[in-house]
């Protein structure tokens, strides 16, 4: 849905995207890269299909994929 705009279970355009809210101490689908709770958040966004419901979560930046795959990638 990110890079189409189209839902891929029910065809629909009508697409949104849910974005971090940074301010907030815990807000959204976040995944962590360090012990430390305010250091090494990477914001999960969502894209949401206003037709049926369907949300797919996305990592949008190059380099906090790079984190994640230091933190949790193979040994």
């Amino acid at each position: 849905m990110k890079n189409t705009h189209v839902c891929p279970k029910c065809g629909s355009g009508d697409i949104v995207r849910v974005p971090d809210h940074p301010g907030r101490y815990t807000s959204g689908n976040n995944i962590y890269t360090s012990k430390y709770t305010l250091m090494g958040k990477i914001p999960v966004i969502r894209y949401v299909c206003c037709g049926c419901g369907y949300v797919e979560n996305w990592v949008e930046s190059p380099m906090e994929l790079v984190q994640i795959h230091q933190t949790y990638g193979d040994p």
